[in-house]
């Protein structure tokens, strides 16, 4: 039997659906949110879902999905039990929306940049707090609303300045997740801001940091070139921008600056994941969020 593309039916996540979810005071009215949300079969536990929350839905979701699948399906082997996924993206096909996410995922003060097209709009930055202000304020209770969600077992994922956007909600809102993990975090943008508020944290909020902070990157974020770029006419312009950037060596340094506040072996770490470069270590570290976020206890196991 011939079919033709068009005749194949399309591959849904299982247990996974998407709502699209404007702010009653949202900018614009092309600001709504595509939430993608996975919901575990079976009866929730009597304290609810944990739940882990990502930013770059459209890019995160598949993988997020199938990797938290697999492993709860065998708890005993993995460690891993079933959970509730909010991935919190954009109205779009593509992976990315760069324009909105620029705005949505950079603290504030921010700036302008150049258009990313000719003819495009100006590129803004430091929307953090309006965005952190949508997910905590408007989607959470929301969601809280109608699903059996553990509200002190939930953990924030983002990658890149998804990984930025988790550490300004760290610093601006230490209690309002147990686990935040920022992959290839951009430290360094604009003059390393988020420094800034992290080093304005009290001493009580790392006191009181109950979970950890997993920070980590690609091996190929730091000074040696991929094996694909080799010998590239571009290569030693690439290397000169990761050298600039420093993505390993400033989260490296921020795990080792919150196991000194908090005074607990637990409380971060940093992990480099070898043959990775900046987008292709994404999938490794949504793995790795999900069995954070899914980890189960030694009790729990024994249930």
């Amino acid at each position: 039997m011939r079919y033709s593309f068009n005749d194949v039916c399309p591959a849904p996540l299982p247990g996974t659906r998407y709502f699209d979810f404007r702010p009653d005071d949202a900018p614009n009215p092309d600001s709504s949110y595509r939430v993608f949300v996975h919901v575990p079969e079976g009866e929730a536990p009597e304290d609810g879902w944990p739940a882990l929350y990502m930013t770059d839905g459209n890019a995160v979701i598949g993988t997020a999905v199938d990797a938290l699948r697999a492993q709860a399906s065998y708890p005993r082997g993995t460690g891993i039990g079933p959970g509730v996924i909010v991935a919190i993206g954009y109205p779009t096909d593509a992976a990315y929306d760069p324009f909105r996410r620029s705005w949505d995922l950079s603290p504030p003060p921010g700036a302008e940049y150049p258009p990313f097209h000719d003819g495009g709009p100006v590129v803004r930055t430091g929307g953090a707090e309006f965005f952190l202000s949508f997910l905590l304020d408007t989607l959470r209770p929301w969601l809280h609303a109608r699903l059996p969600v553990n509200g002190g077992a939930e953990s924030l994922f983002g990658h890149s300045f998804g990984g930025l956007f988790t550490l300004y909600a760290l610093a601006t809102r230490p209690a309002a997740f147990r686990n935040w993990i920022a992959a290839s975090p951009a430290i360094y943008w604009e003059d390393e801001v988020i420094r800034t508020y992290l080093d304005r944290m009290p001493p009580t909020g790392w006191e009181n940091l109950s979970g950890r902070v997993l920070l980590s990157a690609g091996e190929f974020e730091g000074g040696a070139p991929a094996p694909f770029e080799r010998g590239r006419s571009d290569e030693t312009e690439r290397l000169a921008h990761r050298r600039k950037i420093r993505t390993i060596h400033l989260a490296e340094e921020l795990s080792r600056d919150i196991l000194r506040l908090t005074g607990r072996a637990e409380a971060a770490s940093f992990e480099q994941h070898p043959g990775e470069n900046h987008m292709s270590v994404l999938p490794v570290a949504v793995n790795r969020a999900v069995q954070n976020a899914f980890r189960l206890s030694p009790q729990d196991l024994l249930k």
